[in-house]
């Protein structure tokens, strides 16, 4: 419904004397809030006036429930972009997008695309997220107009013939052969195989008179994600977490933006901004990107690094928990590290973070727990072995700051020799705001301490005392 609309339907003649409480439509409203928000008179006066079948209709009219970022931009583009915070409604707005590319007037009619091409991270995610998922296209969709999963073919067929096939960015070559006339690509910006997947996907877009794909993602500094805003044919709308608000729990609401309102990751996971890298940083955002792997080789150490706070309290800095493992065998330039899990938290008392510290060393079988003990001195070791008598600590004294500590370490992403698993955007938050100038972030970068202590114990450390050996008198 159209602010027009509103406007028709809401001044009948026996509801003037409310005329005054209506206002011209905002951009962050949708038509169904402002009826939400009338008169209890004025929205009986709006249902009443629907015929039957429009009113069984009201529930599947997308114009109607959509909030300005969820609709398709006007115009002639080729690729629309829609950014959004966790739970803004991205999902629904490509599922309605497909949607309306797909159904004609009346369910068997055709539509303006008769192949569409589904795309996300895994083939899990497309089906349950796209496909099944509470907002994807199987819930979305009319009892008349509703797709048939094909499980074995892995694809969607609508009543009029229209199919939508499923793929992984996992697997960029199955994009070859097929060939779309749209296309719907779903957090382009965590794909694995970004570049290629994309590239595949732009070759296959060729039927039709006007193919096009719609990429609803939250923002990353990734570089297909970067290369696709900057095209002259792409349009882009952007959304906050809180734009979506009536359709998520406020306790979520609240615990989001009491943990991370004002931090860097909040802008890009709540507020759906695309962030450029910190001026002068020691790990790139592409350099982050390319480092993540699938599965750790097998180790010959594995240590757990502590940077512990010196208070217990909610308004206390982090403790920073890092297990970091490395391959240690053969010549130094073929070391290699992977950081396995943050298990960094905000404790109630020491002998939480201890006991968080000590569960970390006995999931991954560690060797050893490195602690910094600037701030807490010998109490650092007291509290690990009040939780474990017999649990391996090496105290650490922080001689540098925390930008020289981590130079040596970013020079070793530079090389290619440290690794990450899946599953480490908090840390790689921290790591993207150390820069040649310091600490840029908020707080202070426990998590990144952490990752800097272990992979100097676990790599720079050995490898010096390989280089430079040293031979002791009897």
């Amino acid at each position: 419904m159209s602010g027009q609309g509103w406007k028709d339907w809401s001044t009948r003649p026996d509801d003037r004397a409310e005329e005054s409480w209506i206002s011209p439509p905002q951009a962050t409203r949708c038509d169904a809030e402002w009826l939400a928000c009338a008169p209890r008179s004025v929205r009986e006066a709006f249902l009443s006036s629907l015929s039957e079948g429009a009113l069984a209709a009201l529930p599947w009219l997308w114009d109607f429930w959509a909030l300005p970022h969820q609709r398709a931009p006007e115009g002639a583009w080729r690729s629309w972009v829609a950014l959004g915070g966790r739970g803004a409604g991205k999902t629904r707005a490509g599922a309605e997008w497909v949607r309306a590319q797909v159904e004609g007037a009346r369910p068997g009619d055709p539509g303006r695309a008769r192949r569409v091409a589904l795309v996300g991270e895994t083939l899990d995610q497309v089906r349950e997220v796209m496909v099944f998922g509470d907002s994807g296209l199987i819930a979305c969709s009319p009892p008349d107009r509703r797709p048939t999963w094909e499980a074995t073919r892995r694809r969607l067929v609508w009543p009029n013939g229209a199919t939508a096939m499923c793929f992984s960015a996992h697997d960029p070559e199955s994009l070859r052969g097929p060939q779309f006339d749209a296309a719907w690509a779903d957090e382009l910006g965590k794909w694995k195989k970004s570049a290629e997947t994309w590239d595949m996907l732009q070759f296959a877009l060729r039927l039709g008179e006007d193919p096009r794909c719609v990429v609803t993602t939250t923002p990353r500094a990734q570089g297909v994600l970067k290369d696709l805003l900057d095209m002259p044919s792409t349009v882009v709308t952007q959304a906050p977490t809180q734009a979506n608000r009536a359709f998520l729990a406020p306790s979520f609401l609240t615990e989001v933006e009491a943990r991370y309102g004002g931090t860097r990751l909040g802008r890009q996971e709540l507020e759906g901004v695309l962030l450029a890298d910190a001026e002068g940083t020691l790990f790139p955002q592409g350099l982050i990107d390319g480092c993540r792997i699938e599965a750790a080789p097998p180790l010959d150490r594995v240590v757990v690094a502590v940077d512990p706070s010196v208070s217990g309290h909610s308004g206390s800095d982090l403790c920073g928990i890092v297990v970091v493992g490395a391959r240690t065998s053969g010549p130094v330039s073929d070391w290699r590290a992977v950081v396995l899990e943050d298990a960094s938290l905000r404790a109630a008392s020491p002998s939480d973070w201890a006991r968080a510290a000590i569960a970390a060393m006995q999931r991954h079988k560690a060797d050893r727990l490195v602690a910094e003990v600037n701030q807490g001195g010998d109490l650092v070791a007291s509290v690990l072995r009040q939780v474990d008598p017999l649990v391996p600590v090496r105290k650490v004294h922080a001689a540098k700051g925390k930008m020289a500590r981590a130079e040596p370490v970013a020079a070793l992403y530079e090389q290619g020799r440290v690794k990450h698993l899946r599953g480490l955007a908090a840390l790689e938050e921290q790591m993207a705001q150390m820069t040649a100038q310091g600490w840029q972030g908020r707080g202070s970068p426990d998590r990144l301490d952490a990752l800097v202590w272990a992979v100097t114990e676990l790599i720079l450390e050995p490898a010096e005392r390989h280089r430079r050996p040293q031979v002791r008198s009897i």
